[in-house]
């Protein structure tokens, strides 16, 4: 590998060759390297290269919290993700100084950071010394932190710096390792010194000295697919019961949610990014919030999506904060510099974000959701960092009712503690209810009472498999909308539009928006690669639109009106709710003429038996204008306008 400035060795290579020097290389790898460079130049004393290790054995990979002082000198493999990495720069190594007196010359190597002067000349000589050369290398920290998947309950995951040189830091392999990366890292465990009030603490901290570095296949992109795996994919792809076989792949163990399993299914293949402009790009994300009454197995769907995707980041509530969310701005210990530790939205990056108990974060942290939704990027400027990280993130989130349970004549944003603006970057909605209905109940008791007894609820293909099927489609599918299934969309759109208009000049409901026109389009390209077909057909239309349809029916349904209200979903005032409004607006402005700043409350429930406005509407609308601030009651039974 002369373009990247090693040579890289297998250790199984190594242990065939000698297994004499392979142990000596895992007991004294500094004295090993040595030799190794040595013996490269001695073939090609042009190339310089330098000597890495790779393909060591598992059972010689120690857990950061295990590392210990035994372990100091020693060659260590640790696993982990790159929660932090500083700039490259450069480092003094060595430096030649120069007798003043009799002109020889001083060589000194520096370690622990701290440049080491030469103190006196052997020929008595004390004071100041020339600099002749020094020799300078590239240098760079990161901070890697243990795989979730390592831990145990209550288990916090340990962190240690790693210090990378040379070659590692080369243009070429800086790119790779990003912050987020999952990597397997084999180097020396080095002591370093802390300084207290000027002296050297007995304490030492510990750091590796990196001597290979690689990335873990992580996300979709990254799965290796064999020959074999691709004919059994091809195959599989040719099934006529292609698709509820992937829907029962999804968290087999929760009864019922054929549509939400369905969408699930579409939200793992994922629509097509696209970039109209040169900069600007259109997310192939699809967004999926669920919204569910306590123990109707949101949870349980949320994990299964963890298990089937490579690369899924759990958070939950109130335990997650903005800056965990996004990322945070720290000082590198080793270079002095500031730099940014990423949060859970760009660890997730080409990957999954699950948030469970959504509403149970704080106003303030949730608002750092907006920009990575949408854009997927986050934008962090603090202390002298400006800079905008990608975070191209699937995000599957659950929530429960304000109450508890749903109340199917409220709007859905008045029911969640979620900003409707927020709620609007989702594709889809879905509710989970908890519904007494005799036959669905005799059956999920049946369900549940065998799962128990006989265990695990089988499923034709395993999760290994699904995950590579999937890979498979977003490593090679690349479908475009056909003429035919973009009519089948556009006339569906358009139907719906129209079906909203109630009168000319009128303020009619809009009952779909142009971004659920954008959800239909990335839900049907994911139903493309689903089938691994390269363009969108009208059957990839339809199943789009059943789903879109299925959520519009749960949750935009105006009671009232009997027609569909987008704003009951992004929006807390439903068109009905927003007429009646104007209608009270509109009594109370003419009633105001007649009574001046106090108007009776009799009055005003007169006009609006008038005009069949139900009490109930009448007492949340002068509720609502209260809470605005449009109105205010100056002595009980009475209103005046602001």
């Amino acid at each position: 590998m002369k373009d990247l400035g090693c040579l890289l060795v297998s250790f199984k290579d190594l242990l065939e060759f000698s297994p004499y020097l392979a142990e000596e290389l895992l007991d004294n790898p500094k004295e090993i390297f040595k030799v190794a460079e040595l013996a490269i130049a001695n073939i090609d004393d042009k190339s310089a290269l330098h000597f890495r290790i790779c393909n060591l054995p598992n059972k010689e990979a120690t857990r950061i919290r295990d590392l210990r002082s035994k372990h100091l000198a020693k060659l260590v493999i640790i696993e982990g993700y790159i929660r932090q990495k500083s700039d490259v720069r450069p480092i003094v190594v060595s430096t030649i100084y120069e007798c003043q007196s009799c002109g020889d010359s001083l060589p000194r190597v520096h370690k622990d950071n701290i440049i080491t002067k030469p103190v006196k000349c052997h020929c008595g000589y004390k004071g100041t010394f020339l600099v002749l050369k020094e020799n300078k290398i590239d240098g760079q920290s990161m901070n890697i932190e243990e795989i979730q998947e390592a831990l145990k309950g209550g288990e916090q995951p340990k962190r240690i710096h790693c210090f990378l040189r040379e070659d590692l830091v080369s243009p070429l392999t800086d790119q790779h390792l990003n912050a987020g990366k999952k990597v397997v890292v084999v180097g020396v465990l080095t002591e370093v010194s802390k300084q207290v009030q000027g002296t050297k603490s007995t304490q030492l901290d510990i750091v590796i000295e990196v001597n290979s570095i690689m990335t873990v296949e992580e996300d979709f992109s990254e799965i290796d697919i064999t020959e074999a795996d691709t004919e059994r994919i091809i195959a599989f792809s040719k099934r006529e019961d292609l698709f509820p076989t992937l829907i029962g792949s999804v968290a087999p163990q929760v009864y019922g949610y054929p549509e939400i399993k369905e969408a699930l299914v579409l939200q793992l293949f994922g629509g097509v990014k696209k970039f109209p402009g040169t900069r600007i790009s259109r997310r192939g994300d699809i967004h999926i919030f669920l919204v569910g009454s306590p123990g109707t197995g949101k949870s349980q769907l949320l994990n299964s999506i963890l298990q089937i995707a490579p690369k899924g980041r759990y958070v939950s509530g109130k335990s997650t904060s903005a800056a965990g969310l996004t990322g945070a701005v720290v000082k590198d210990e080793f270079t002095g510099s500031w730099g940014v530790e990423a949060g859970a939205m760009v660890l997730a990056h080409k990957g999954i974000l699950v948030c469970d108990e959504l509403d149970k974060m704080s106003s303030e942290d949730r608002s750092a959701l907006h920009e990575g939704l949408e854009s997927q990027r986050v934008t962090i400027s603090k202390a002298t960092v400006h800079v905008s990280l990608n975070c191209e993130t699937t995000m599957l989130a659950a929530a429960n009712p304000k109450l508890g349970r749903f109340d199917n004549f409220q709007p859905l944003a008045g029911q969640i503690d979620l900003p409707a603006s927020l709620l609007n970057r989702f594709d889809l909605i879905f509710p989970l209810s908890d519904i007494a209905e005799e036959e669905k109940d005799t059956y999920l008791t049946k369900f549940i009472l065998n799962l128990h007894s006989d265990g695990e609820n089988k499923i034709d293909v395993d999760t290994n498999f699904i995950r590579k099927y999937i890979a498979y489609a977003k490593q090679t599918i690349t479908p475009r909308l056909t003429q035919e299934s973009k009519d089948t969309l556009e006339n569906y759109y358009l139907r719906i539009r129209k079906s909203g208009k109630q009168e000319e000049g009128a303020d009619n409901p809009i009952p779909i928006s142009p971004r659920q026109l954008e959800a239909l389009i990335r839900l049907s390209e994911a139903s493309a690669k689903a089938r691994l077909s390269s363009t969108v057909e009208p059957e990839d239309a339809t199943r789009a639109i059943k789903l879109l349809q299925f959520f519009l029916g749960e949750f935009g349904v105006d009671p009232v009106t009997g027609k569909l209200d987008i704003d009951r979903i992004s929006g807390e005032t439903s068109f009905s709710q927003r007429n009646v409004l104007e209608k009270i607006k509109a009594i109370m402005k003419e009633l105001a003429n007649q009574y001046g700043n106090a108007i009776p409350i009799t009055e005003i429930e007169n006009k609006a038996v008038e005009k069949k406005i139900l009490v109930k509407d009448l007492d949340d609308t002068l509720d609502k204008l209260k809470r605005a601030g449009d109105i205010y009651e100056p002595k009980r039974g009475f209103w005046r306008i602001i």
